[in-house]
């Protein structure tokens, strides 16, 4: 072999020095192109193909990918707030309750003398916009058995009648079968003479008519 061949001054790991080279830099990276799919037919003829469920792991060390959307959360429900009015309707007087705004308690709030000219629900009308009253519990007073008669149709006729005078405001019937009952049994307990007190127990059937439907609506714990 002749020095032109193999010389250790100019090249190799032994020689005393290097031949200088230009560096050489890293190779960067290159961009992740977008991928296309393209579609494909599928011949259904024969019955849909089989499908895998498959699982793959996405790393999240870097955030969240941008492809991928989070549905967001479901707003929680709100309370619903206002004021709910009980009525007790009787064949001479219409007994009246109102609850608070957080819809908890019942209060008594007024007796009315049914009037031939319905002025009577004139001035139920107006107790509803006064105190901007959400909804209307009418008691409806059927039998024991659950049959109606002719005081649950009057009742009924008076919730109609209500309704047609506040539109944007809902009407409720429900059942006050034993309302009565338990108002003047609870004016005993208090020492009130409920025979004495016609309009007192009026109210107080109400109060016993609009307290049962807050409850019911009342979420069990």
């Amino acid at each position: 072999m002749s020095d032109s061949e193999y010389n250790p001054e100019d090249t190799g790991p032994v020689g005393r020095r290097r031949r200088e080279l230009p560096a050489v830099p890293p190779a960067r990276p290159r961009p992740a192109q977008p991928q296309h799919h393209p579609t494909t037919e599928l011949d259904l003829g024969r019955g849909f193909p089989p499908v895998t469920n498959e699982t793959s792991e996405i790393d999240l060390s870097g955030g969240w990918p941008e492809h991928l959307k989070v549905p967001p959360r479901p707003a929680a429900a709100q309370p619903s707030t206002g004021r709910v009015l009980g009525v007790d309707v009787g064949t001479v007087r219409v007994g009246l309750a109102l609850s608070d705004l957080t819809g908890t308690l019942a209060s008594p709030l007024e007796t009315l003398r049914r009037a031939k000219d319905r002025g009577d629900l004139d001035r139920l009308a107006a107790l509803v916009v006064e105190h901007e009253v959400t909804e209307v519990v009418v008691g409806e007073p059927v039998h024991l058995s659950g049959a109606s008669g002719a005081s649950a149709q009057d009742a009924a006729d008076y919730a109609q009648e209500l309704a047609d005078r506040i539109p944007d405001v809902p009407v409720i019937l429900i059942d006050e079968r034993l309302s009565t009952v338990t108002a003047a049994s609870h004016l005993r307990e208090s020492g009130i003479d409920s025979r004495k007190q016609r309009p007192v127990i009026d109210q107080a059937a109400a109060v016993v008519i609009l307290q049962q439907f807050l409850d019911s609506r009342r979420p069990r714990t």
